[in-house]
């Protein structure tokens, strides 16, 4: 009776085969096994500077070897963390839904230079963000159909608001579409703002 044995999906980097791959690199050579982590790492998925750098850190490179890889990866493009928060704006804006707000603080966490961070969500403006508000809006504003008005401004104003949208903007999007939809938006969302944001 043969059995299967199912692997779990492992990131690159993760498996315990790696890790020997890494062991197996001569241990006096640490800017090899440097390079060898980086380029695993970069095979899946575009990384930033700190990312790799906090990788190669908890793998024991030392600082002055990683700051030499590193600086040579981002001389040849390998490493662009530009066009790192460039795309990752692009993608999570138009994906996910996500405003400026939450797009800065997300790049912030990947460790992008907040000039780089400026750069990448300023290409976004306001009317975009209005745009794409009303688009989630109206794609979540059936599944509040049956609520009482408050509960619906309440919880359709706090998806905005947990992608990153402005208060202002949130409140006045939410209205519009209830208005639309014929509900009476008198005096609607007044003392609201204390709860929401």
């Amino acid at each position: 009776m043969s059995r299967s044995v199912t692997r779990r999906t492992e990131w690159p980097g993760d498996s315990p085969d790696s890790s020997r791959a890494e062991k197996e690199l001569s241990p006096q050579d640490p800017a090899e096994r440097a390079r060898a982590i980086c380029l695993r790492l970069l095979t899946g998925t575009p990384r930033t500077r700190k990312q790799l750098r906090d990788a190669l850190h908890k793998r024991d490179i030392p600082d002055d070897v990683a700051d030499e890889v590193l600086s040579r990866f981002e001389d040849v493009g390998l490493i662009d963390d530009a066009a790192f928060a460039d795309a990752w704006v692009e993608s999570r804006h138009h994906g996910r839904g996500l405003a400026r707000r939450a797009l800065a603080r997300e790049l912030r966490t990947k460790g992008v230079d907040p000039a780089l961070i400026d750069e990448a969500v300023g290409q976004l403006d306001s009317d975009q963000e209005e745009a794409t508000a009303r688009e989630l809006v109206a794609r979540k504003i059936r599944t509040s159909r049956g609520l009482d008005r408050d509960r619906r401004l309440r919880r359709l104003a706090g998806m905005l608001a947990r992608k990153g949208y402005p208060e202002g903007m949130a409140l006045r999007v939410v209205r519009q579409a209830l208005e639309e939809e014929g509900e009476d938006t008198e005096g609607l969302g007044e003392g609201l703002d204390d709860g929401l944001y």
